[in-house]
């Protein structure tokens, strides 16, 4: 049997939005989610909008950033895990440069889906996050 990707989870297979954070307007800093998962990987890009500088004067951009992550993902029971690495925009390997670098790894409570819709709750940081499927993908297995 060759060396081939898995399958990961059907119900997940897309690309999903997080459109708005709850009361954003009153947060010193928040940050919006894409994900993307195609067979057992993910992709996730972040936006965040903060207020205050965290972060040397030449990245903090006018208080809005981006970064990205990738890796692989598994479900068990509510828990969704994304283990990875944080990448450049073009989800090479970021070893320097503004913002974070180094390992990705974050759980969530899967409170409920939908075909269009899923709910997530962050354990690290117990927020709510709110996401509508964009588009959606059929996984087709790669050697690795």
């Amino acid at each position: 049997m060759p060396n081939v990707q898995g399958k990961g989870e059907t119900f997940l297979q897309g690309i999903w939005q997080q459109d708005s954070v709850a009361h954003a307007e009153k947060l010193l800093s928040y940050t919006t989610h894409r994900l993307k998962f195609t067979c057992d990987s993910f992709y996730v890009d972040f936006v965040t909008h903060s207020k205050e500088n965290y972060y040397e004067d030449s990245c903090f951009n006018n208080g809005v950033w981006k970064e990205y992550a990738k890796g692989t993902y598994l479900v068990k029971n509510d828990t969704l895990t994304l283990v990875g690495d944080f990448t450049k925009a073009n989800y090479k390997q970021k070893v320097s440069g503004c913002y974070r670098t180094g390992r990705y790894i974050n759980e969530f409570k899967i409170k409920n889906w939908s075909a269009k819709q899923l709910a997530l709750e962050d354990l690290n940081s117990h927020n709510p996050l709110s996401f509508t499927l964009r588009e959606q993908i059929i996984c087709v297995p790669k050697e690795l």
